[in-house]
């Protein structure tokens, strides 16, 4: 299994307390730290507002992150889950991602979903296209991507996109172009999008749901005639790691009562519910054994990339360095 971890930039309120002329030294120290140990890739998301709640808390712009990250690392890769494809017209965005690439010495990959942020949309004045019509955003964008990173240019009269010889130059310096993730679990279309273009899926859920997603991709991909076996496919995991019970316990709470200050009792409540069992659908919070436990169940159900957020790093590193130390060996 390879491993991923997420560098907070303030979307899930994971810098609040912190200055915010400290963020970048927060976020540059954690991603040095990540480098200097066992994990294969830096990740962070693609929002304009705070989660689960909008608010005036810091949240970082993703590709601004990404051409900084890309300068002062060396040897990750540099991801994010997932870029929106409605927020940026695709052809620019792929220039965006070909000069990230060329700063970076070939190390980005390129998350790509349909967007699910409504605040977000709207605020920015992006609309809100109902679930189809972004999700047909997403598959013009992608066939866009692909032509500008395999022949240089992009042209496409979409219903979404209109571009006619965008040139885009310098190409990335990776090999047929930026890998691509697409994100969600879509069946019908997401997953059938992956199987035509995608190295590598990214959809969450439990052990059944993964399960059942990847042998939808599987028909799909025997549909379009594509390898099933080429594409990666990885999960997210929100990330507690305790030494005991009692620790887990511990930086639970304490993560609530940090959410508590600034979203409420309830919705803090709400949040951190995910880590009060060992492997819910979006979190997974336990003793290296346990954590070790659950991600083996899932890698002999084919999940090949564990990307992981831990929510208490840029306050307390102790835990990541326990899953580096402890998990990481165990499953690589």
């Amino acid at each position: 299994m390879r491993f991923g971890i997420f560098i907070p930039q303030g979307w899930r309120f994971d810098l609040v307390g912190i200055d915010p002329a400290r963020h970048w030294g927060v976020m540059h120290d954690l991603a040095r730290s990540a480098e200097e140990g066992p994990w294969e890739s830096i990740w962070i998301y693609d929002h304009f507002h705070t989660t689960p709640v909008p608010s005036d808390e810091a949240t970082h712009e993703a590709w601004t992150l990404m051409s900084a990250l890309a300068a002062s690392t060396s040897r990750v890769r540099l991801g994010q889950m997932c870029t929106c494809v409605g927020y940026r017209n695709p052809a620019y965005l792929a220039k965006v991602a070909s000069t990230v690439d060329i700063i970076s010495g070939g190390r980005v990959e390129m998350g790509i979903g349909a967007g699910w942020y409504e605040h977000e949309w709207r605020a920015y004045g992006y609309g809100f296209p109902d679930a189809p019509a972004r999700l047909r955003m997403l598959r013009e964008g992608v066939e866009v991507m692909h032509q500008a990173w395999t022949t240089g240019s992009a042209s496409l009269d979409g219903e979404f996109w209109k571009v006619d010889g965008a040139i885009v130059q310098p190409q990335p310096l990776q090999e047929g172009g930026i890998p691509m993730w697409i994100a969600g679990g879509g069946e019908k279309v997401t997953l059938k999008i992956a199987a035509q273009y995608a190295s590598y899926t990214n959809f969450n859920g439990g052990a059944e749901s993964f399960a059942h997603k990847s042998e939808v991709l599987r028909q799909h991909c025997e549909t379009l005639g594509t390898d099933f076996d080429a594409i990666t496919r990885s999960s997210n995991f929100a990330t507690i790691v305790g030494e005991t019970s009692a620790d887990v316990h511990r930086r639970v709470d304490n993560y609530e009562a940090r959410l508590s200050e600034v979203i409420g009792d309830a919705k803090a409540a709400e949040v951190v519910a995910q880590y009060r069992s060992i492997d819910s659908n979006e979190g997974i919070a336990g003793t290296p054994d346990e954590i070790i436990e659950v991600l083996r169940a899932r890698q002999a159900l084919g999940l090949g990339y564990s990307i992981h957020y831990f929510p208490e790093s840029a306050y307390d590193r102790s835990g990541v360095a326990l899953f580096e130390e402890q998990v990481i060996p165990a499953l690589s």
